[in-house]
């Protein structure tokens, strides 16, 4: 690890900050590969209204904003980072939810304590042993029939060639600086039902997080004109957005948003 890289997120260099932290900066609020779009159906296909609800990463708090306007009974969020956690807590305040900080592999919740576990964009960026640590810390937190949601970045088809997928996580992970690893919709389903759950719905959409159109869609006209302002203003973050840009591009066609939802069975 670099001196620059052993600094606080909020004090390092925009060369050097992790993309999505880049572009929350820059204040893009929607980090979801595929839109608020393929949240919305995620949500609706979790089912949130009543439910006891867990988050599990919620950063800036942009989902829990759409969850509590579908009333849950209850809130959790578990976010390793304090700074972050703050943030949700004004969010959620209306239906009394809490953020709790921890690790999403050991959340320190109870065991059947919640209906729905919900986590966006946090799996890809996780190596295969934490991507199964975390799904089975969600299985042992949702109570029978709960559902596990999850909105990540894939890999399409399912048969790519073991090479491309090595280029694409190489060239990834050099352009946004976090080791992501997206899987295809076979393997991601195959991380869930390894876990103990039972595949209900999958759900895709194109990944354009940032393709101008999707960025309008997201973020608003004000929020696209921040954007663009604070990109203007900040040489070193343009020329990061601008290679992460050019690496969705030259992989347009085999990367994708992938959403499932997994169900704990009831016996």
């Amino acid at each position: 690890m670099t001196d620059r890289e052993a600094l606080p997120l909020a004090q390092r260099p925009d060369a050097d900050l992790p993309g999505h932290w880049l572009l929350a900066r820059l204040g893009k609020r929607v980090l979801r590969p595929g839109g608020l779009e393929l949240t919305s159906r995620l949500l609706g296909a979790a089912g949130i209204t009543g439910a006891d609800v867990v988050e599990l990463g919620p950063g800036l708090g942009r989902t829990a904003t759409d969850i509590v306007a579908q009333h849950p009974r209850s809130y959790v969020g578990v976010d390793d980072t304090a700074a972050a956690g703050e943030a949700v807590r004004k969010i959620v305040a209306p239906v009394n939810g809490k953020v709790v900080v921890a690790n999403a592999a050991e959340t320190g919740l109870a065991s059947d304590s919640a209906d729905v576990v919900i986590g966006e964009a946090m799996l890809t960026m996780q190596g295969d042993k934490d991507k199964r640590a975390i799904v089975a810390e969600a299985f042992r937190v949702l109570r029978p029939g709960g559902r596990y949601a999850i909105h990540e970045l894939g890999l399409a088809p399912d048969d790519i060639a073991q090479d491309t997928k090595d280029e694409i996580r190489r060239d990834m992970s050099r352009a946004i600086k976090v080791n992501a690893r997206p899987l295809t919709t076979a393997e991601w389903a195959a991380l869930l039902t390894d876990a103990g759950f039972t595949v209900d719905t999958v759900d895709h959409a194109k990944m354009a997080l940032l393709n101008p159109a999707r960025v309008l869609a997201d973020e608003g006209p004000l929020g696209a004109l921040r954007i663009v302002g604070n990109l203007i203003r900040r040489p070193a973050a343009r020329k990061r957005v601008i290679g992460m840009r050019k690496t969705f591009h030259r992989y347009r066609h085999t990367l994708t948003a992938v959403a499932l939802v997994g169900v704990v069975p009831e016996s």
